[in-house]
């Protein structure tokens, strides 16, 4: 019996490699995303708890230093912040743009191994139609023989 063999099948391997490289740069995006937005929660609780404190300091006693302190404590919370959301929204760009090449790079993985499956399908109708030839010619032959006789 004939074995079946791709004839593209190094492409095929290649896809696979492409694919597997574009999952790994998706999740260090993903990682890196995740790590930004905790930073900038850890800025954002900072600077809540800077207000908290000043708030409590403005309602007891009036310490003058301590309460210019923590106002210009929460005003470098606040820039903080604002940087830190421009790199949480350049990570967002940036796993939004593996994304896409990922899904690229796994449709046209998708479509070699749609390749793949219809060349296996011809190879089997191509097998069964010489199966059936022979089979033809066997009873040929056979019925030919019976008929010598």
């Amino acid at each position: 019996m004939a074995k079946f063999q791709y004839r593209m099948q190094s492409i095929l391997n290649i896809k696979l490699k492409m694919e597997e490289q574009a999952k790994m740069q998706f999740a260090q995006a993903q990682a890196r995303l995740n790590e930004e937005e905790a930073k900038l929660q850890n800025l954002i609780d900072r600077k809540d708890c800077y207000q908290a404190e000043l708030k409590d300091v403005l309602q007891t006693k009036l310490e003058l230093l301590k309460i210019e302190e923590l106002q210009n404590a929460v005003i470098r919370m606040e820039e903080f912040i604002v940087i830190q959301k421009r790199e949480v929204d350049k990570a967002a760009a940036t796993l939004e743009k593996e994304r896409k090449k990922l899904t690229e790079v796994m449709m046209e993985r998708k479509s070699h191994e749609k390749l793949k499956e219809n060349a296996f399908e011809q190879f089997l109708q191509e097998l069964n139609s010489a199966e059936g030839k022979e089979v033809d010619e066997l009873t040929s032959y056979t019925y030919g023989q019976k008929n010598k006789n």
